[in-house]
């Protein structure tokens, strides 16, 4: 008998030990941030028109994504980078922002060691959607060199996209 009391209880204190680590902050929120917010009437706003919405499983599937909050990449400018740049080691690629950063690598064929960085900023397949920076171990490349890059990448990426075009 004693054994079940136990057990039974068990599930009550897991519940109220949940409750005490809310500590009273809501949503996460320090007191002095809420205090902040409520003094600010576009924060007032953003909560109410938070809470007139409903949401439903079907909200998952929907694309009401704020197009000036969310980052779109060209995933041939992508694919054609990882392509040309390919000697470079990848240390850090995130697709969801656009920035890929590697780390340094020889080309073949060539002494110099180089690093690079790369943004792809828009979904468009133009120049003015991929930015690249280059480095060497002595500092910053010259401007020819960093457009020959950013050619190159721009050049493969057409290919790949008049191939798939193809299929």
């Amino acid at each position: 008998m004693g054994g079940r009391t136990t057990l039974r209880g068990i599930p009550a204190l897991a519940v109220l030990a949940l409750l005490a680590g809310c500590g009273g902050d809501v949503a996460g929120q320090s007191r002095e941030d809420r205090i902040a917010a409520q003094e600010n009437p576009r924060t007032i706003a953003r909560d109410q028109r938070a809470a007139s919405r409903q949401s439903s499983l079907f909200d998952l599937f929907s694309n009401q994504d704020d197009p000036n909050v969310t980052i779109e990449v060209n995933r041939y400018l992508w694919a054609a980078t990882l392509d040309v740049l390919n000697f470079l080691p990848v240390q850090n690629a995130d697709p969801f922002s656009g920035v890929i950063q590697f780390g340094y690598g020889t080309p073949p064929g060539g002494g110099r060691a180089y690093q690079a960085t790369v943004l792809i900023q828009d979904p468009a397949l133009d120049a003015r959607s991929l930015n690249v920076s280059l480095r060497s171990r002595s500092g910053a490349v010259s401007r020819e060199t960093q457009r020959a890059v950013e050619d190159a990448i721009l050049t493969r990426a057409r290919q790949l996209r008049v191939r798939d075009s193809q299929l």
